[in-house]
């Protein structure tokens, strides 16, 4: 048996194995000639002493012992003569349900209204480059979803539901790099989360299952009062025992589809806000406590929170060494989003900053309109960003300082957002309620990162693609839809993920529950 222990070290002392080993030793009150392997369990940087050290949980084994290969074999069987089930999706809640339904036996049958992930960066260059937003590819939607060019963040705090170690293993076998089983707060990144979902689709299509790309689902087939197929755009019509619903937060259509159909929807807080760019060295020296910090450290995240007023305003999607980008899914809209590839080296570190959207907040401008409230809400100040850059994807922008002093900027710093930024009175963009609230937190988050308020930060807007506004309610035991049997909302677009990890647990979790339920024609 290992002894297992934990342990502070400098970060290159954490770098040469040599010098680990002496560590572990040293901890242990052995000999190092008495150690066998010293195996790295989890990795996380700790800077909270004024002396950045990387805190490392190992596994020490006896001399001439050796650690267990972890297996990552999954037993995904040939489902091709199974009977099939629908995923509309192919994001992560989309991706996990397929994977986890060949583990079971059933056959996946994933309808995506974007494009195989290939021909989809086409499109985000596009978008990018030339702003031409295509409603049905682009950063949000895909083969794989919004998360496929983003950070690739892989940290969840939901582990009641279910296995992340299972996710984290399944990523691993389609080409994630293994360090994502020992960081405190994996990341793959956007140069490599392409490939990973391709040899996911890989791993699906072997296995018997089925995938159709530029299909989306403009209708739900129910009979007897339980769902049983989908149409799509063009026409076709797809049978199946179930329909899993993994669309994203993004997909309003399915919303209005539900909504038209007047089956269960549900309003439900969200967050709006701006994206926060600074110099990522500038970053560095706040978390690391000055310019003196090893160069084998990472580029490091924040993570930021504050109470203004009753109302909660925190940081989301922190992305090191990452870039800010366009995240329209509409003509006459302007939605930003952050990404960063693996190596995290851009000289940029941005963040959304957002404040908490309540259903009173939703209901004050939109009540007439129930269930989509929030939704409306999202859209009207996504085309009040997209108006006030010039009808582009231009973004509007503001010194972070003068957004404070709630000034109009007269000059932008540099960005690293492609498209271009345009000065404009983003306090005054904002509904006052959310801009009153960033405001207050801006000042309260420079006492906790001195020097994190200051005019080298950029602001662009808007930051609205947090979590969904709606949720599509279902049984909290069977995961079913309310009215609805055999409909299965899962993901962020169904309310219940916020994040690649999130998402892909609760879409595995909805094709166990289909699976329980039809185990006899297992």
């Amino acid at each position: 048996m290992p002894h297992t222990i934990t342990i502070s070290v400098p970060p290159d002392v954490a770098a040469n194995p040599d010098s680990l080993r002496r560590a572990a030793a040293q901890a242990l009150h052995r000999a190092e000639r008495e150690l066998g392997a010293v195996q790295l369990v989890r990795r996380s940087v700790d800077a909270r002493r004024g002396k950045t050290l990387l805190q490392l949980k190992l596994n020490a084994y006896e001399s001439g012992e050796q650690p267990p290969s972890p297996p990552l074999h999954f037993d995904y069987r040939n489902v091709a003569n199974k009977p099939p089930v629908i995923i509309v999706g192919a994001g992560p809640a989309g991706l996990f349900a397929a994977l986890k339904l060949l583990e079971k036996g059933l056959k996946p049958v994933i309808l995506e209204r974007g494009k195989e992930v290939k021909a989809r960066k086409r499109d985000i260059a596009k978008l990018t480059r030339e702003q031409a937003v295509d409603p049905n590819s682009g950063w949000c939607f895909g083969e794989g979803g919004a998360g496929t060019f983003s950070d690739g963040k892989l940290y969840t705090r939901a582990h009641k539901r279910g296995n992340v170690a299972h996710i984290l293993q399944q990523l691993v076998q389609h080409g994630a790099n293994p360090d994502i089983l020992v960081e405190a707060h994996p990341h793959i990144g956007t140069d490599k989360l392409p490939g990973i979902v391709a040899n996911i689709r890989k791993t699906i299509c072997r296995c018997g299952g089925e995938y159709h790309f530029s299909a989306r689902v403009v209708g739900i087939e129910v009979k007897n009062g339980a769902a049983c197929g989908v149409t799509d755009e063009r026409g076709v019509r797809y049978e199946g025992l179930a329909v899993a619903l993994a669309t994203g937060h993004s997909a309003n259509d399915v919303y209005q589809l539900l909504e038209a159909q007047k089956w269960a929807l549900e309003p439900k807080p969200f967050a709006l806000g701006l994206r926060a760019e600074h110099p990522q060295e500038l970053i560095n020296e706040i978390q690391y406590h000055g310019k003196g910090y090893s160069p084998l450290l990472p580029a490091t995240a924040y993570s930021l929170a504050a109470q203004v007023q009753g109302r909660g305003v925190f940081s989301f999607c922190m992305c090191p060494g990452g870039m800010i980008v366009p995240a329209a899914t509409a003509p006459g809209e302007l939605v930003v989003n952050g990404m960063s590839n693996s190596q995290r080296s851009s000289p940029y570190a941005n963040a959304g900053i957002v404040a908490q959207v309540t259903l009173d907040d939703c209901y004050a401008r939109h009540g007439m309109l129930g269930a989509l409230a929030g939704l409306h809400l999202r859209q009207e100040v996504e085309r009040a960003a997209w108006l006030a850059g010039g009808a582009t994807q231009v973004a509007p922008a503001q010194r972070l300082t003068d957004f404070v002093r709630g000034k109009l900027s007269a000059s932008l710093g540099k960005t690293s957002y492609i498209p271009g930024v345009a000065t404009a009175p983003l306090h005054a963009l904002l509904p006052e309620f959310v801009s009153r609230s960033l405001r207050q937190a801006f000042r309260e988050f420079d006492k906790k990162m001195r020097g994190y308020l200051t005019a080298e930060a950029m602001l662009l807007a808007v930051e609205s693609r947090t979590s969904s506004p709606v949720r599509i309610p279902r049984n909290a035991q069977t995961l079913q839809h309310l009215q609805i049997a055999n409909l299965y909302p899962c993901g962020e677009g169904a309310g219940y993920a916020g994040g690649i990890t999130s998402s892909a647990m609760d879409g595995a979790a909805c094709a166990e529950r289909i699976a329980e339920k039809y185990r006899t024609l297992l």
